[in-house]
């Protein structure tokens, strides 16, 4: 079997893992802003025309005492029409700005790294999900496990498939949402020069 675990000596670059975090405001704007991104317009209703039936008036218009109706699928009605209800054709989207995207991803990466749940280790396997599972238990990583790579190989991805507590991710796909949900971030020694390229701040950048 291939070893498994390569440590390497990579220090986190504190332009991203060692930011200042004054508030937690953008973090939740960006948490939010990825669920709701992800969030499929799938319930729809019927109005009060789509309703199968209710063709026939309920009662003559004069004469019963009763409030006048022309069909039993008025909305007021069990059974009846929906009134401003989902139509499956809603946009939850939630627009965030590009230099605020990579501030919250800075400050959840600095979040991360002061909790001590960020590590830099290369993974190397041949494939097999035994490989993965080895991994995990020499490094002691147990629950939610974050593994960030440049590349997704053939390789990771057969390892990684089957466990149900890691997620395999591109550097360059990191979300506030994956690595706030994290117990562990694992970090290729590639992935961090990729993220630091990516995140790091621009001169004259200014904070969100």
């Amino acid at each position: 079997m291939a070893d498994s675990t390569t440590t390497t000596r990579t220090t986190l670059p504190k332009e991203v893992f060692g930011v200042t975090v004054e508030n937690h405001a953008l973090l939740k704007v960006a948490y939010e802003s990825y669920l709701a991104n992800s969030r499929l317009a799938s319930a729809t209703t019927k109005q009060r025309g789509e309703v199968r039936g209710g063709g026939k008036k309920p009662w003559k218009q004069k004469g019963t005492g009763r409030a006048r109706f022309g069909s039993s699928r008025n909305p007021i009605w069990r059974g009846g029409g929906i009134v401003f209800g989902p139509r499956g054709n809603e946009n939850y989207t939630k627009k965030l700005s590009t230099t605020s995207k990579h501030v919250a991803l800075r400050q959840a990466l600095t979040l991360a790294n002061e909790s001590k749940k960020v590590i830099v280790k290369d993974m190397t396997t041949t494939g097999k999900t035994a490989e993965a599972a080895k991994f995990l238990v020499d490094n002691k990583l147990d629950r939610r496990v974050l593994l960030v790579v440049d590349e997704k190989t053939p390789e990771l991805l057969r390892a990684t498939n089957n466990i149900q507590n890691i997620l395999l991710i591109r550097s360059t796909y990191l979300s506030v949402y994956h690595i706030l949900n994290a117990d562990h971030i694992v970090l290729s020694k590639d992935s961090v020069a990729t993220i630091k390229k990516w995140l790091a701040k621009p001169a004259k950048e200014e904070a969100a």
